[in-house]
C-alpha cells in the first residue's frame, strides 16, 4: 500500500501549540506556555512537511484585551523559540474579528487557508493536514479538503465531532511520534 504524502501542515495555536487559558486570552509572552512536547513535535514536523503554518482566531484583539502589536510580539517570540529548538513555522495567520461578525478570515471559514495558499503557491489542500482542538478547526480543514487531526483528551468530545475528524491524538507530540513511526515503517 502506498502512503499518501502530506506536504503542508496547518496548526491551530491555543490548545495545540500553547496552553489555552480557560475563559481568557494569552495577552503577553509571560502568559504564553508551550504545551508539553509541542517544541519537540514541531521539530519533528519540520523534517516531514514542506510548509508549516499557524492559523489562529484571536478575537481578544477586537475585544480590546490586547493590541495587535501585542499579538505580533507573542508570535515573533513563539517562532524564535521554535527555531531555537530546531523546528520551523513558515508563517502565522491570524484573524482578530469577533465571532459574531462571521468574518471570512475567521475559522471555520477558509480565508486564512486561502491567504496561505496565495503566499505559498505550492500548497495543495488535498495534500495538507489541519491540526486543531476545536470544531471550527476541523470544519476549516474539511472545507478545504484537508486531513484533520483532532487534539483532545476526551473521547466523548471526539465522538461529538466525528464527521470532521480523520484521527485523534491526546497531544501534538503524540501526533508527531505517530507520524515519525509511519514515515519510518
Amino acid at each position: 500500500m502506498i502512503k499518501k504524502e502530506y506536504k503542508t501542515l496547518f496548526l491551530d495555536r491555543d490548545g495545540v501549540i500553547n496552553v489555552r487559558l480557560i475563559d481568557d486570552y494569552v495577552k503577553t509572552w509571560e502568559e504564553f506556555k508551550f504545551e508539553e512536547g509541542a517544541l519537540e513535535a514541531i521539530k519533528i514536523f519540520a523534517k516531514h512537511f514542506d510548509t508549516i503554518v499557524v492559523v489562529s482566531n484571536q478575537q481578544g484583539v477586537s475585544k480590546g484585551l490586547m493590541s495587535e502589536q501585542d499579538l505580533i510580539s507573542i508570535h515573533k517570540r513563539m517562532k524564535e523559540e521554535v527555531s531555537l529548538f530546531g523546528g520551523r513555522i513558515d508563517e502565522i495567520y491570524y484573524c482578530t474579528a469577533l465571532r459574531k461578525e462571521h468574518n471570512f478570515c475567521r475559522k471555520p471559514k477558509v480565508g486564512m487557508g486561502l491567504k496561505a495558499r496565495k503566499q505559498f503557491p505550492n500548497i495543495r489542500f488535498k495534500q495538507s493536514v489541519m491540526v486543531g482542538d476545536s470544531t471550527s478547526d476541523m470544519q476549516f480543514g474539511k472545507r478545504l479538503k484537508m486531513q484533520t487531526i483532532f487534539i483532545s483528551h476526551s473521547l466523548s468530545k471526539t465522538r461529538k465531532y466525528y464527521r470532521w475528524i480523520n484521527k485523534r491524538f491526546d497531544s501534538l507530540i503524540d501526533y508527531a511520534k505517530y507520524l515519525e513511526n509511519e514515515k519510518n515503517s
